[in-house]
């Protein structure tokens, strides 16, 4: 039992990690920014994500611009977007193995010396 119990901890740990992965690639402050002029009614605070670029304001306004094509982006932004994304395809399928193989699953069940391998 304390074997399975290991099995369901690592299993929720790692679906948070893939969330965390997932919220980690929406989130627009990849690349954060200030500038304070002579005023600080005037700072503006800059953030650059891998899907857009936002500012926020002294005021409390908020404005985002989502990146209109891929082809004005810097090729590192463009490999960063896929590593992510193929990051978390990779993970969504290890999940889904390590799913499959815990002893708490029936899948596979026919044969426990199989499964245990």
């Amino acid at each position: 039992m304390a074997n399975s119990g290991i099995q369901l901890l690592g299993f929720f740990l790692s679906l948070v990690g893939i969330v965390a992965l997932i919220i980690g690639t929406i989130l627009p402050q990849w690349k954060m920014s200030a500038y304070i002029g002579d005023n600080i009614i005037t700072a503006v605070a800059m953030y650059q994500g891998l899907w857009m670029s936002c500012a926020f304001q002294s005021t409390g306004q908020l404005q985002c611009k989502i990146y209109d094509s891929i082809l004005q982006l810097d090729s590192s932004l463009q490999a960063t977007r896929a590593l992510m994304i193929v990051g978390i395809i990779v993970s969504i399928a290890g999940l889904g193995v390590a799913c499959m193989g815990m002893k708490c699953t029936t899948c596979g069940a026919g044969d426990k010396l199989r499964k245990s391998r």
